[in-house]
């Protein structure tokens, strides 16, 4: 299962960290992007920037979160810089999170899940994430195929946004709010697809931007995985953060995007490889203090 595979490959870096390739041509430095976008376009210039951070940063960085949007927006050529990306990153060993946050009636969930997460996808990621804001029948789709492929989810809990509260935060029924519905039925979703490390397969999107909000779910949730995307450029400090993961210092990944592919622009430098692992060092070492590691 490549949630048990997650969780380990965590453990061997000693980083519960993703790298997030939101990547747009304009962050990448002109003296790198100028021969890639005059020899096939912007998207070239965006695939070869991709490809060095990953090789650069593949012995301390576990995870790579692709932002499925940041290549759609690019057309065809985009697309294929995703395909590509995503394809050298499980070549070089990462565990790939493909951030497009699927979710539809059931007949087209099932074709998106058939697109990412099924035995034979042909855009094969390892994780998935998932609006599952349409209820069940939205969301078993990708729950029967991870059942068969071993592959993963990660559905939309709290996220990240300012205004996730306008409905997230919502009392609804017995006094809960919206978020914590959506988290006990992600529970239920994900109860039998527990591997061998104690976690489903069936992750949440917790936001880290809201870190009293992940700590009451964590204590709700204990068998279920979370990605938390905020840190950095949208403000959560991985302090606030601790409450979001286990006692063990696991069950979460912070995800961080702009501030390692956008760290060479604060650093004042071209060689955003290098400022990618100070900061990727950084954040390491700050995560593991908070986590008491």
């Amino acid at each position: 299962m490549q949630i048990d595979r997650l969780i380990r490959v965590i453990r061997e870096r000693g980083n519960p960290s993703a790298l997030g390739l939101d990547t747009r041509v304009e962050y990448v430095p002109a003296a790198f992007a100028r021969p890639h976008i005059e020899a096939g376009g912007p998207a070239d210039a965006v695939r070869a920037f991709n490809f060095a951070l990953l090789d650069g940063l593949r012995d301390l960085i576990p995870c790579v979160k692709v932002q499925a949007a940041y290549y759609e927006r690019m057309g065809l050529p985009g697309l294929s810089c995703m395909y590509d990306t995503v394809a050298e990153a499980r070549r070089l060993g990462y565990v790939v999170i493909l951030d497009a946050k699927r979710g539809d009636i059931g007949a087209t969930a099932a074709a998106y899940s058939e697109a990412y997460l099924a035995s034979d996808a042909p855009l094969a990621a390892d994780f998935l994430t998932v609006n599952p804001y349409l209820g069940s029948d939205g969301v078993t789709p990708f729950v029967d195929d991870c059942r068969t492929s071993g592959r993963g989810i990660f559905v939309l809990v709290k996220t990240s946004n300012p205004s996730s509260g306008e409905f997230q935060d919502l009392t609804v029924g017995d006094g809960r709010a919206l978020f914590e519905h959506v988290g006990a039925k992600v529970g239920e979703w994900g109860a039998d697809l527990i591997g061998s490390e104690g976690y489903s397969s069936v992750g949440a999107v917790v936001g880290a931007t809201y870190p009293e909000q992940g700590a009451r779910l964590r204590r709700r949730m204990p068998h279920t995985f979370f990605l938390l995307p905020g840190y950095g450029a949208q403000g959560a400090s991985t302090k606030a953060l601790a409450g979001c993961f286990d006692a063990s210092g696991g069950g979460a990944v912070v995800a961080a995007s702009r501030s390692l592919i956008c760290a060479h622009r604060r650093a004042g430098t071209d060689d955003f490889v290098s400022a990618a692992r100070d900061e990727a060092l950084r954040m390491r070492a700050e995560l593991n203090t908070a986590l008491g590691q």
